[in-house]
């Protein structure tokens, strides 16, 4: 604990609570039911403050190997997804009794990237969660592992409270997790690391610190975490990553009272649509900028126009988001592409003058406007 700095959940009027897989389970055997009371109480109590709270839980597979017969976590897709269907209606059942006590009504909302990346997919998550924040619902978020594959995952539901703050534009992103925060070396190895109390979101400094492994239940370390800070600071959201196990933490947090490890989000904001594209966690595909077209997009402020490409990868079609990289694959920019992929092979390293002449006709100049285009 530190006291040199107010809690940024105090101000906090809509707040995205992140629980691992850790604090919800005993250790791996099933659903703690004693764990999942004390975080109801907890957030019924911020809700009394006034504050909107939105739950992202893990748990269903951890549930579902205990209603399976799984001694250790299972390699097979099929029998994750098996395992997470069945352990989602315990989840669902216990967060549901537990808040009850608390005459507070509960949602489960189950998400997937698709349900992201999709433009009215998205907006159509947007408007239900906001719908049950007004109408004073708890929605109990989690990845809908019985449908998503490795290749269309968010990884883990760090990422995925990040994504959900950005959606729903909250002031705060709380990840609890099994450690006292972020420290400047892995406390377990290095005597000498000290917590890092406060600093600024997108850091590069952090990833360096936060290092690789979590638990053996969760798929999250440090890394994940600190990674989901930069992504929710995009919107504006601060983050707390705090020892889940601290008594009455997000109470006390919700008091002012600093615990763990706050990463502050700069004051600029992204907008809406630039925000949806930022969060595609993978696009349609990619066209390779020389160097003349990365200068104008990042120094000048100027739009994609097709002759800076000089390659194109994956199949996409017109109006979908696409990754702008340098020639050595760093990312520089995602945006809406006026032009399909085999559009796009035919009149790259052409001026936009020649587009029409090439293709028989023309959107635009643009491959991507700058109004559609997003700095990464």
């Amino acid at each position: 604990m530190n006291s040199a700095h107010s809690s940024c959940i105090q101000p906090a009027g809509r707040i995205i609570v992140k629980v691992g897989s850790s604090l919800v389970t005993n250790e791996g055997r099933g659903l703690d039911h004693e764990a999942i009371a004390r975080w109801a109480t907890q957030i019924a109590a911020l809700r009394g403050l006034g504050k909107e709270v939105v739950l992202v839980s893990s748990g269903a597979i951890a549930e579902g190997m205990l209603r399976l017969g799984f001694t250790s976590r299972p390699h097979d897709i099929h029998e994750l997804q098996a395992c997470a269907a069945v352990g989602q209606m315990g989840l669902a059942q216990i967060y549901e009794s537990s808040f009850a006590t608390h005459g507070v009504k509960t949602a489960q909302v189950l998400l997937t990237h698709a349900d992201l990346a999709d433009r009215e997919r998205y907006l159509n998550a947007r408007a239900t969660l906001t719908t049950l924040l007004r109408l004073g619902v708890v929605p109990i978020i989690n990845e809908n592992d019985t449908v998503v594959t490795d290749e269309i995952k968010f990884g883990d539901n760090d990422t995925l409270g990040a994504l959900v703050a950005n959606l729903i534009e909250a002031d705060a992103l709380v990840i609890l997790t099994d450690q006292r925060g972020l420290f400047s070396a892995d406390p377990r190895k290095d005597p000498g690391a000290r917590l890092i109390d406060q600093a600024e979101a997108g850091d590069p400094t952090l990833e360096a610190m936060a290092g690789g492994a979590g638990s053996s239940i969760g798929r999250g370390g440090m890394l994940t975490k600190v990674l989901a800070a930069r992504r929710a600071a995009r919107s504006g959201a601060h983050t707390v990553i705090a020892w889940g196990r601290e008594p009455d933490v997000l109470t006390r947090l919700a008091s002012g009272e600093a615990i763990g490890s706050q990463l502050n989000a700069p004051t600029t904001r992204l907008t809406a649509r630039r925000q949806w594209m930022v969060d595609h966690l993978h696009t349609a595909g990619e066209v390779v900028l020389d160097a003349g077209a990365v200068q104008k997009l990042t120094q000048e402020g100027k739009s994609l126009l097709p002759i800076g490409v000089v390659k194109v990868s994956g199949e996409f079609g017109r109006g979908q988001v696409i990754t702008c990289v340098r020639e050595d694959g760093t990312p520089v920019a995602r945006g809406l592409t006026s032009y399909t992929s085999s559009e796009v092979r035919r009149i790259m390293r052409h001026s936009s003058h020649e587009i029409e002449a090439i293709l028989g006709y023309i959107e635009g100049p643009e491959l991507v406007h700058r109004d559609n285009l997003v700095l990464l």
